[in-house]
């Protein structure tokens, strides 16, 4: 080193004066990604319902239907048919209409509904385990005031989905911890089976990964219902959520969590103790025939945790589900091998003194092993849930995943610093700083209080000399603050991830969109048409001005202006309008403006249920016995 390198301790201090900015930092934007989470994007869509969305019916259905984009799961409440007054007239009972790619359920009305507005509330549960909820009105014989008011907490959302999504990213990072401390171990510093603070990493991954699992099976009930902490304690409510595909994956994940204990246990036991006692080369053998083991075992485990996340999220739901799900596993186990590793590397370079270059060069191509796995399939998920270019800047999915790119971009950025810092690193065995001590006498006092401050004084030297058998190296200083920037921009990338699960994919987006394409285009002005008529009596000709304001589905405003031949007002005796949708067998709807002039009359609140080629009839007397109806297509947005 030259003489212009910091002093080691400086640059520790400097390191550990920003350790609280770090720390404000990654809250703040964890905070704001899990308050952008929620709630969750839906993933399934409602494409079609009969009757349809503002539909005005003649006579009350006997059934209404819905169908989805995708697979979903619903319960016997799952749709809700409310009456103007609030009150329910549906049976309660689902039914299941699906066949082949077609998903449909429906439920029963009670028979001889009264005319007026009706409600349709439903929600349900994505294929990929995310829930999705809507309503939407119909009327019979004709639209009316309705007193039903729907909750404006959308499916997921609220204090419950920001608890959700907090559990979810714990997990995450939990699973990332523990399956990336324990090959750390087995594979780059397998003494570290007997180090009491990588021991303590793992282990508290675990509780962590354990806590979150078990928060995520009692929170699952107000998530995908109510919305309220109370209905934790629903049991009837945690029973249907075990008969769910999300809730038989988290039960899996415990009980591959029960054999994960076992698998901590002996590798922090009886592997550990061999490590220490192995002294002769049979030893050794047994020594590694354990180490092979450990390596099998903690490989099936840790996959079959992965598994739960894959078998019950977005890779098995869309295209290629059986190619999805094996990558999206190895896509895990390669982020959590990395990520979890760099967390374990980090804690042994702060705590274990003498940490062997061998060992960190050893993690080093663990490492590019693990971003090998982790681009190739990346590239396979990104255009598996993309489907285009587009996608990636014009869906909230795209702009997710270019974030979550550039944080991968800027973190093996920072691992090739660290790499170069590898690279100088001294052996412990080289170390020019002598940190060994002579033994001291120990002379234990009679008094116990002066004994104890005695012992918390030992404690100190001895704590005094690792800092300074730590920090006697420049360069291992250099590597600790690299690995600290990776771990930092570790937990932002964790953080991204999360989010990016619970968010609706590039290819569903689009797929919603061409599908909504195909609607009539709404107009950016009010509909306005003449139309000439002739009756065939005395003053029977002349020109009908129409305007309809907005021109677009639900409420508008109709005026008509009448005039004569010479372009004067023509104050009819009687004039009618009536609205027909061919294409959806609705109307004609009639409405009969009010005269406000000579030759003008109005309508407010004139209802037009759907987009579509809607034809205006117009019947126009002007006389006794002198009528003639004369009509126009116009395009309703």
């Amino acid at each position: 080193m030259t003489a212009t390198a910091p002093a080691p301790s400086t640059v520790h201090a400097r390191a550990t004066a920003l350790l609280p900015r770090f720390a404000l930092v990654l809250a703040a934007l964890l905070a704001t990604l899990f308050t952008a989470a929620s709630p969750a994007s839906a993933h399934a869509a409602l494409t079609a319902s009969d009757p349809k969305d503002g539909a005005v019916v003649a006579t009350a259905p006997a059934q209404v239907t819905l169908s989805f984009s995708e697979q979903v799961a619903m319960g016997d409440d799952s749709i809700r048919v409310l009456d103007p007054q609030g009150k329910r007239v549906d049976t309660g009972e689902l039914r299941d209409m699906c066949s082949g790619n077609t998903i449909r359920y429906g439920t029963a009305l009670h028979s001889g509904l009264p005319n007026g507005t009706y409600t349709v509330a439903w929600q349900a549960i994505s294929a990929d385990s995310h829930p999705v909820a809507g309503a939407f009105t119909f009327s019979v014989g004709a639209p009316s005031a309705t007193a039903v008011t729907l909750p404006a907490r959308q499916a997921g959302g609220g204090p419950v989905g920001i608890a959700y999504g907090i559990a979810r990213y714990a997990a995450y990072a939990g699973f990332t911890v523990l399956v990336g401390g324990a090959a750390f171990i087995l594979l780059c510093l397998r003494r570290g089976a007997a180090e009491r603070p990588l021991q303590k990493l793992v282990v508290r991954a675990w509780v962590t990964l354990t806590a979150a699992t078990l928060a995520m099976l009692v929170l699952r009930t107000p998530y995908t219902g109510s919305g309220k902490f109370a209905d934790v304690f629903d049991l009837d409510g945690l029973k249907a959520v075990l008969d769910t595909k999300t809730g038989a994956s988290l039960i899996s994940r415990l009980l591959l969590l029960g054999a994960a204990a076992l698998f901590i246990a002996v590798l922090f036991g009886v592997y550990a103790r061999r490590l220490q006692g192995a002294a002769t080369a049979e030893e050794a053998k047994d020594t590694s025939d354990l180490t092979f083991g450990l390596g099998i075992g903690g490989a099936v485990v840790s996959g079959g945790i992965a598994a739960t996340w894959s078998l019950s999220e977005h890779a098995s739901t869309g295209i290629q589900p059986g190619i999805a799900m094996p990558a999206d596993i190895l896509h895990l186990l390669a982020v959590a091998t990395w990520l979890g590793g760099l967390a374990a590397l980090l804690v042994s370079l702060y705590k274990i003194p003498g940490i062997e270059r061998s060992a960190v060069r050893r993690f080093s191509r663990v490492a590019f092993v693990s971003v090998l796995v982790l681009v190739v399939t990346g590239v396979y998920q990104s255009w598996r849930q993309l489907g285009s270019w587009s996608a990636l800047t014009g869906t909230s999915y795209g702009r997710l995943l270019l974030l979550k790119v550039a944080l991968v971009t800027v973190l093996v950025g920072i691992a090739y610093v660290s790499r170069k810092w590898t690279a100088r690193l001294a052996d412990a065995s080289d170390a020019t700083v002598d940190v060994s001590r002579e033994t001291e006498p120990v002379t234990v006092p009679a008094d116990p209080r002066r004994a104890a401050q005695l012992a918390r004084q030992r404690a100190a030297r001895e704590s005094a000399r690792e800092k300074r058998a730590r920090d006697a190296d420049p360069e291992r200083a250099g590597l600790r603050r690299s690995v600290l920037a990776e771990a930092s921009v570790a937990v932002a990338l964790l953080a991204v991830t999360t989010v990016l699960t619970s968010t609706e994919p590039g290819r569903t987006v689009e797929r919603e969109t061409t599908r909504g394409s195909t609607a009539t285009a709404v107009p950016d002005r009010a509909v306005k048409i003449t139309m000439p008529f002739d009756t065939g009596g005395q003053n029977g000709k002349g020109n009908v001005r129409l305007e309809l304001d907005p021109g677009r589905v639900g409420a508008n405003t109709l005026h008509l202006w009448a005039d004569s031949e010479d372009g004067k007002p023509l104050d009819l005796p009687e004039i009618k309008v009536g609205f027909t949708l061919p294409t959806k067998d609705i109307g004609p709807l009639p409405v009969l403006p009010d005269r406000s002039a000579p030759g003008h009359w109005t309508a407010s609140g004139v209802q037009l249920p759907l987009a579509g080629e809607w034809r205006i009839d117009v019947t126009v007397r002007t006389s006794d016995i002198d009528q003639t109806t004369v009509q126009k297509t116009v395009k309703i947005g």
